[in-house]
């Protein structure tokens, strides 16, 4: 089955005014509706609202930090949405960044690969209704067990970026979900998850011909989000550390709007998607064609109605 999803909730649109469109979304030909969480809406409630507009939508979340919530609070979260959407529901977790568990959650960001590793390994024996004591590697659980049950576990998918972390999804996940990467870089992260391993990626659209406004939008979204190190050690990895260096040595200086004005035009139109609603639409199918297995478009402001986008951007 071919997937094509859509971030929810839309960027200034309330939550309640969504369902006219998450009612349409399946007709249209949108398979998945997927969540965030920064500092806007929880990654759940979205879903959880979607899952009773549109039944036929596959619900995930992309991703929910495996810092932010206690293990017990997090497996009662996915098997509220697991219960309510039965074997539709996909559980993305992820280490989520510095700035957002540190500063933001007022929790510590340490062993990020061996906490999302131990996280999983609870969750499945949690999701599974399984009573668990576990000492782990980076936390301890007593005697924790659902008291609700879901029918069937969600899958569980894990933000991944390098080797490592992809791997581990492979291993021990049922799928890896990246973001921040450009047609020609899936190749390479398909490689470190092998073939049958479901990979989603979250796709930033712009839809938009005007390229200067689109580019300046692109340039303040990278700058945020590829000066953190995480981001920045995968786009080494892509071989964009060159052409990304000017930006980092600005940022590091404090000069946010010399790290904007630093980042090449082909790096903004490698890694945000803009254009006419069809140039877009090929564009986020060139991810597919290279090996992506569920594009999930994260529909960027442009002033633009953006129900007529979404509809603009459906697969043909």
């Amino acid at each position: 089955m071919k997937r094509w999803g859509i971030t929810i909730p839309l960027t200034g649109v309330p939550l309640t005014a969504h369902r006219e469109l998450i009612e349409r979304l399946p007709d249209l030909g949108y398979t998945d509706a997927w969540s965030a969480e920064t500092a806007g809406t929880d990654a759940f409630s979205p879903l959880l609202l979607a899952s009773q507009w549109a039944p036929q939508l596959r619900l995930g979340t992309a991703i929910v930090p495996v810092y932010t919530r206690g293990p017990g609070l997090l497996a009662m979260s996915a098997a509220t949405l697991a219960e309510v959407a039965p074997d539709r529901f996909v559980l993305g977790i992820g280490t989520s960044s510095p700035v957002i568990v540190n500063q933001w959650n007022a929790a510590e960001f340490t062993e990020p690969y061996g906490r999302t590793r131990d996280t999983l390994r609870f969750l499945r024996s949690a999701l599974a209704g399984e009573k668990v004591t576990e000492r782990y590697p980076t936390f301890a659980v007593d005697r924790f067990k659902l008291e609700r049950v879901p029918p069937k576990p969600p899958k569980i998918m894990l933000a991944a970026l390098r080797p490592g972390m992809l791997k581990l999804a492979a291993r021990e996940a049922d799928g890896a979900i990246t973001n921040w990467l450009a047609p020609t870089d899936v190749p390479k992260v398909r490689a470190e998850v092998g073939p049958g391993v479901e990979l989603v990626a979250r796709i930033f659209v712009c839809p938009t011909e005007d390229a200067d406004a689109a580019r300046a939008l692109g340039r303040m979204l990278i700058s945020s989000y590829l000066t953190v190190p995480v981001y920045a050690a995968f786009h080494e990895w892509l071989g964009r550390g060159e052409l990304l260096a000017p930006m980092h040595e600005r940022w590091a200086a404090g000069d946010r709007k010399g790290a904007n004005a630093a980042i090449p035009d082909e790096v903004v139109d490698d890694l945000i998607v803009h254009g006419s609603l069809d140039a877009c639409r090929e564009r986020v199918r060139a991810y597919t064609e290279n090996g992506l297995d569920t594009p999930v478009i994260a529909l960027l402001p442009t002033g633009g109605d953006p129900a007529a986008q979404v509809e603009g951007l459906a697969p043909r």
